[in-house]
């Protein structure tokens, strides 16, 4: 399936279903003037520890509007969320193929400090991208729309961690893959990209291709 446009909301280290989206658009559309959701995949990824599957979450400052925009949230930094981040992942995945393959690459992540959360997103998932060698457009919403074009696909809200907002997607379907956990746990499915990129490294492109309906 390919079509002209699909819309996402900015991720976290999105998981695979939300990076598979980069195969089936000619364009894609980032949304940036919806307001804050808060538990969701914005601000959170999952990945997979010798304990379990593991939400990361980025802290936001609080503010007394709900109204805040996507792209106006700020990071908060009363905790040090960048040092424990990267210990979970470090602890998760330096016993994976291509952890210091990549770790170099995504480290700085994790040490400098952005103010907004939608530029830390943004960077975070071109450097993805980047390491993927997936050259899809990528665009930025100028306004919110509540209704987008017939010929666009719309995953803003479709993909979540809570089941009850999940909806069916017919251009996805899990595929197994490497996973250094996978004898204790069986395999976890559409955990957060860097579960893919870390146990699978220069194939992760080819099998996040195959998730592709």
């Amino acid at each position: 399936m390919h079509i002209n446009e699909a819309y996402l909301s900015t991720a976290y280290l999105g998981n695979i279903q939300y990076f598979s989206k980069f195969f089936i658009a000619e364009k894609i559309y980032i949304e940036q003037h919806e307001h804050y959701l808060k538990q969701s995949f914005r601000n959170r990824c999952e990945i997979l520890t010798a304990n379990g599957k593991l939400a990361l979450t980025i802290p936001v400052e609080r503010n007394d509007s709900n109204k805040i925009l996507i792209r106006d949230t700020c990071i908060s930094y009363a905790q040090d969320w960048q040092k424990s981040h990267w210990r979970a992942l470090t602890t998760a995945y330096n016993s994976s193929p291509f952890f210091e393959y990549y770790s170099d690459e995504l480290k700085p992540f994790f040490e400098r400090k952005e103010k907004f959360l939608f530029d830390f997103n943004t960077k975070i998932t071109n450097k993805i991208l980047e390491l993927l060698e997936i050259n899809t457009q990528i665009f930025f919403t100028e306004k919110h729309e509540i209704l987008i074009p017939d010929f666009a696909l719309d995953y803003r809200n479709n993909i979540s961690p809570k089941a009850r907002f999940t909806k069916e997607d017919k251009t996805f379907e899990p595929q197994k893959y490497y996973q250094v956990f996978a004898q204790k746990f069986g395999f976890i499915p559409n955990l957060s990209i860097i579960d893919l990129l870390f146990n699978e490294g220069t194939n992760a492109k080819d099998e996040l291709q195959k998730c592709v309906k």
